[in-house]
């Protein structure tokens, strides 16, 4: 993009980007459903196109993160700090990031989820998929924030948002703690090796609810701050 265009859009709004970021980050978080439908059937061609869709945005938002490091004025005409958006983009860019990984990881060592998990796994994910989206939610409505001065109903729509993702993320909490007991009673059955990773993925895909809560813990500061 060119640097007139970059400005030109921070003239309209330093919020933009920033939301423009998100939106590519939920899309990577959610390419992870169509990627573990494909492992579960154990179709490792088509777990390997969608994991070349994961990298591909994540690899998008990365080159939009770096532009906007570079190009977000730091000057007196900001109307929210430039050190907070830039803590935002940084949180939100780890979530699209941690996807790539889980789908790399997985897709790797052809690691298949047992059978018997597969269903309580899915419901783990999407849970923790919706805290991402969830949090995008919450970033879409700076702009009404910056309009409305940070006061009013706006600031209260925004911090029920943010008690909302709070309460997904402990749902994920819970979840990851009977998802790993049932892997437990299953180890012995399993290829060590492959239990290692299992426990990895597992945490890995709760580490996308975990960074979205502090994308709103972010967003939450900057709101204290008005």
């Amino acid at each position: 993009m060119a640097r007139n265009t970059i400005l030109g859009v921070f003239a309209k709004s330093p919020i933009k980007p920033l939301e423009k970021h998100i939106r590519l980050v939920v899309r990577c978080s959610n390419q992870l459903i169509p990627f573990f439908t494909a492992c579960y059937e154990q179709n490792w061609s088509e777990a390997t196109k969608v994991r070349r869709k994961i990298s591909k945005l994540e690899q998008d938002a990365d080159i939009l993160k770096r532009q906007l490091r570079l190009e977000l004025p730091g000057g007196l005409f900001m109307p929210v700090d430039r050190a907070d958006l830039l803590e935002l983009l940084t949180q939100q860019d780890k979530i699209a990031n941690r996807a790539k990984d889980i789908a790399g990881r997985v897709l790797g060592r052809k690691l298949e989820i047992p059978t018997s998990l597969q269903a309580q796994f899915s419901e783990y994910l999407a849970r923790c998929i919706e805290a991402t989206e969830k949090a995008a939610e919450a970033i879409n409505e700076l702009d009404d924030l910056l309009e409305t001065g940070f006061r009013g109903r706006e600031v209260v729509l925004v911090e029920k948002m943010i008690n909302q993702l709070d309460e997904i993320e402990d749902d994920t909490d819970s979840m990851q703690i009977i998802l790993r007991k049932d892997l437990l009673a299953l180890e012995r059955d399993l290829n060590p090796v492959d239990v290692m990773f299992l426990y990895q993925i597992i945490d890995w895909v709760g580490d996308l609810a975990d960074l979205a809560e502090r994308v709103g813990a972010r967003l939450e500061i900057l709101l204290a701050r008005k």
